[in-house]
């Protein structure tokens, strides 16, 4: 069974895969369409993620923000498939309708500091929770200039924290290079208050000395695209 599990997370290091968040907010015009539009509209999108041959969840954003209505949330071994898959949507005529609001693009790769990871949520097989937490994450140039074995150490306070929430599954991805931000943390949950205490206790670390920028924060919660849509008006 080690072996197994071995084999498991090796696979998972050396395929890695891009993250891309791409938020949306509908255009005041959508509300002014007819009937008809929309049913066409809500069918034509509708088709096109059935048919999406990369990984994908939905997710809505209404009346919990007001710069966002909600949250394709893509996964690929290739930047091409997801760019491909976001140029459909806009082809549509749901995609006309709607203009980016945040995007953010990141990568997986093995953690330096949680040795033996099983990988990211979705991408180990794990079922689709209520809520997924987005936010982008910088940490100060100080950090970086911490010898490795001082940034484990703060790192080991930071995991055994988020041990004492296992109803919260955390999926963090690396920007470095490719986005403005260090990381882009998602952490999957069907209880926001168990978010909510998890994330005052790492407020209490010493890790969080070091952190830069964690904003903006976006609660997104599990719906279907047709859902959506019919909560737009």
């Amino acid at each position: 069974m080690q072996d197994l599990q071995s084999t498991e997370i090796q696979v998972q290091e050396n395929n890695r895969h891009f993250f891309n968040f791409s938020f949306f907010k509908v255009n005041p015009k959508w509300k002014w369409i007819t009937n008809t539009e929309k049913q066409e509209a809500t069918k034509q999108i509708e088709s096109v993620l059935k048919n999406c041959r990369i990984k994908f969840r939905v997710y809505s954003t209404v009346g919990l923000r007001d710069d966002t209505d909600f949250l394709l949330w893509f996964a690929s071994d290739s930047i091409d498939k997801i760019q491909d898959m976001i140029a459909t949507v806009n082809q549509t005529l749901f995609g006309k309708c709607i203009s980016p609001s945040h995007v953010y693009l990141s990568s997986t790769r093995p953690s330096i500091y949680a040795a033996g990871s099983r990988g990211h949520g979705w991408l180990a097989g794990e079922e689709q929770k209520k809520f997924v937490i987005v936010y982008p994450f910088i940490k100060t140039r100080e950090w970086y200039l911490l010898p490795l074995e001082k940034r484990k150490e703060l790192m080991d306070e930071h995991i055994e924290v988020g041990k004492k929430y296992p109803e919260v599954t955390l999926n963090t991805t690396y920007s470095f290079g490719i986005d403005d931000q260090d990381f882009m943390l998602a952490f999957e949950t069907d209880s926001l208050e168990k978010f909510q205490d998890l994330i005052m206790d790492l407020r209490e670390t010493k890790v969080s000395e070091y952190v830069k920028v964690d904003t903006p924060m976006i609660v997104c919660v599990k719906k279907e695209i047709v859902d959506i849509i019919h909560s737009l008006g």
